[in-house]
């Protein structure tokens, strides 16, 4: 399995940086699923006052979803990869976005926060340890703060896998590989397979303290393949509250 963690990672993604956009527009959805995802935060008032983290934001195509979804929110977006913030710094942004080169285990010691909302699009399955991300995620958000996940995550479903490895082999890697960044790509794949299917990452986020946790499938081609979870930061691990992940209906938004 070709799996690339922390450094490694970041480096890949320095490289891919300049054709990254390129590519993710070539994916039927792909923004039309961060939008929607972020309108499922649901916050209030356009955001009016509340300060949100956009935790991996790559070139700033879930930035922007979450700009759309609260418009007078203040926003800080970090990533690990110099070169995807390049990206991301060089589009128009209000002055109340700002960028920061930090990886998702820095930012709780880094001096942000706390936020009222998380938003973290394509991250979890790329960090080490989900789990002690996970952990500092419920330190960054307030008390009852709203977190959307929007992630590959498998729905342990045969043709879903077949769809996925199918997509990868024919599409994916090839396009990857005449850009220079087939290792990258090749993570890609191989990423999605090893991490968590939906069920399983919704009970690792109940693990972890988060309460109300949802699981809704995006739509189009990737129904099965990527989800959105949602959560809220619930008490303290200590006090022994636990809740019982439930499926959300799909809808329009």
């Amino acid at each position: 399995m070709n799996l690339l963690r922390d450094h490694d990672l970041a480096r890949a993604f320095d490289h891919a940086s300049h054709t990254y956009d390129r590519l993710t527009s070539l994916n039927p959805g792909y923004r039309t699923g961060l939008r929607r995802s972020a309108r499922r935060l649901r916050l209030p008032d356009e955001g009016a006052g509340l300060h949100l983290l956009d935790l991996g934001c790559g070139t700033g195509a879930s930035t922007r979803a979450l700009l759309e979804a609260a418009p007078r929110a203040r926003i800080t977006a970090v990533d690990a990869s110099a070169g995807m913030l390049r990206r991301a710094l060089a589009k128009p942004w209000p002055a109340r976005v700002s960028f920061l080169h930090l990886t998702a285990e820095e930012v709780a010691s880094a001096g942000e926060g706390p936020f009222d909302a998380v938003f973290a699009a394509y991250l979890f399955r790329n960090v080490t340890d989900p789990d002690a991300v996970l952990g500092s995620v419920r330190t960054l958000l307030r008390p009852g703060g709203r977190l959307t996940v929007h992630e590959y995550s498998l729905s342990g479903s045969r043709v879903h896998e077949a769809l996925w490895t199918a997509v990868c082999r024919g599409l994916v890697v090839p396009l990857g590989t005449l850009t220079g960044d087939r290792a990258l790509y090749r993570h890609l794949r191989h990423s999605v397979a090893a991490f968590d299917t939906a069920s399983a990452f919704a009970a690792r986020l109940d693990r972890a303290g988060f309460t109300g946790v949802r699981v809704a499938p995006v739509a189009g081609w990737q129904k099965g393949i990527v989800h959105t979870f949602l959560a809220r930061n619930g008490p303290s691990p200590a006090s022994g509250a636990t809740t019982t992940p439930t499926p959300a209906r799909e809808h329009a938004q």
